[in-house]
C-alpha cells in the first residue's frame, strides 16, 4: 500500500513503537504528567494556530462551508448508528458512553494525519482544524441525552455515584480546556495572519516534529498498558473497535465525493471520521454516564482504535481516497 512504509519509518511512529517496547519489557521509564500535558496542549496550540493562519490566507470558501456541513453530518450520523450496533450487545449507559468516544475525534490522530500528508507532499487546507473543532462536542451532547432518557425510562438515578445536570454537561462540552485552547489557537493564527504566521514560525513548525514524535513515544508506553486491560474485552468489543471506524472512514470518503473535496482534505476527514476519543470524552463521559464501564470505552478506543489507526488506518485513508478522488 503506497505510503505504509514511509508512514512506519516515520520518527515519530517510531517512537511511538519504542514506547510499546519500552512498556511490553515492563522498563520503569516513566513521562512525568505535567511533561505529558504540555506536549498535549502544545500539540493543540500549534494544530489551531496553523488552522487559523490557513484560513486567514483562503478566506471563507466554498470548499470550507462543504468541510464544516461534513462534519456536522459525521458528528451526528456516526454516534447514532453506533449506538443502534451497540444496543445489540450492551445496556443503554455501556452503548451511549461507547457511541460517543467513537462520535467524538482524536486531536493526536487528526495531527499524525497531517504530519502524514506533509511527508507524502499531499497538499491539504489548514482549515480543516475547523472540522475537528466541530466535531469535538456534538456526540457527548447525544450520549447525555440518550443516557437521561435510559434514566427516565427506567425511573432511577445512578446508584449514589456522583452525577451531572445537562447544563453542567454541556458546560463542560463545550468549555474544556483543550477544546478551548484549540479553538483559541484558531483565532489568535487568523487575526494575526501571515506575519503573525511567520513570527511562530520557530515554534509551530521547526520544533512540532520533535515534539511529536516525543508525545507519541509517551502514547505507546499509554497504549502498551491499555492493550494488557484489553485483553479482557469480549470478541465484540474488539472486532467493533476495528471494523466500526473503519465504516466511518468510508462515510467520511462518501461525503467527501458527495461535496468534492480535495484529496488532502479526504483524508483528513476521513481519519476525523475513523478516530476516537480517548481524552475529552471519557473525562465528561466519566462523570456524566456514571453508569458506564470506563475501562469498556477507554480500552476499546485507546488500546486498538487509536494504534490502528496511527500505524494502518492513515496509509490506508489515503489508498481508498486515491482509489475514489485520484490523486497526484
Amino acid at each position: 500500500m503506497e505510503g505504509l512504509l514511509s508512514n512506519l519509518i516515520d520518527p515519530a511512529i517510531l517512537f511511538f513503537f519504542l514506547g510499546l517496547l519500552i512498556a511490553a519489557v515492563r522498563s520503569n521509564l516513566e513521562i512525568p504528567a505535567a511533561i505529558q500535558k504540555f506536549f498535549s496542549l502544545y500539540l493543540l496550540m500549534a494544530i489551531g494556530l496553523k488552522g487559523g493562519s490557513s484560513l486567514a490566507q483562503t478566506g471563507f470558501t466554498t470548499e470550507l462551508g462543504m468541510v464544516v456541513l461534513a462534519a456536522i453530518l459525521l458528528a451526528l450520523v456516526i454516534p447514532a448508528y453506533g449506538y443502534g450496533i451497540l444496543r445489540r450487545k450492551y445496556g443503554r449507559y455501556d452503548a451511549a458512553a461507547i457511541a460517543a468516544t467513537y462520535g467524538s475525534v482524536s486531536a493526536v490522530t487528526f495531527i499524525a494525519a497531517n504530519s502524514y500528508l506533509a511527508a507524502q507532499q499531499i497538499p491539504f487546507d489548514g482549515f480543516m482544524t475547523v472540522a475537528l473543532v466541530v466535531m469535538e462536542s456534538p456526540a457527548i451532547v447525544m450520549a447525555v441525552y440518550l443516557a437521561a432518557r435510559a434514566r427516565q425510562a427506567e425511573s432511577r438515578t445512578a446508584n449514589n455515584a456522583p452525577t451531572m445536570s445537562m447544563k453542567d454537561v454541556l458546560h463542560e462540552a463545550f468549555t474544556d480546556g483543550a477544546h478551548l485552547l484549540l479553538l483559541g489557537s484558531m483565532l489568535v493564527g487568523y487575526l494575526s495572519g501571515e506575519t503573525g504566521a511567520a513570527i511562530m514560525k520557530p515554534f509551530t513548525g521547526d520544533i512540532f516534529k520533535g515534539i511529536l514524535a516525543f508525545f507519541l513515544l509517551e502514547m505507546g508506553l499509554l497504549v502498551a498498558r491499555r492493550l494488557r486491560e484489553s485483553k479482557s474485552l469480549s470478541k465484540f468489543a474488539v472486532l467493533f473497535a476495528l471494523i466500526f471506524p473503519l465504516v466511518n472512514a468510508g462515510l467520511g470518503l462518501g461525503i467527501a465525493m458527495l461535496f468534492q473535496l480535495s484529496l488532502g482534505n479526504s483524508i483528513l476527514l476521513m481519519t476525523l471520521a475513523a478516530s476516537g476519543s480517548y481524552i475529552v470524552v471519557p473525562a465528561v463521559i466519566r462523570y456524566a454516564i456514571p453508569e458506564a464501564n470506563p475501562s469498556l470505552y477507554f480500552a476499546m478506543t485507546l488500546g486498538i482504535t487509536f494504534p490502528m489507526n496511527i500505524v494502518l488506518g492513515i496509509p490506508f485513508y489515503n489508498y481508498l481516497a486515491r482509489q475514489f478522488i485520484g490523486g497526484m
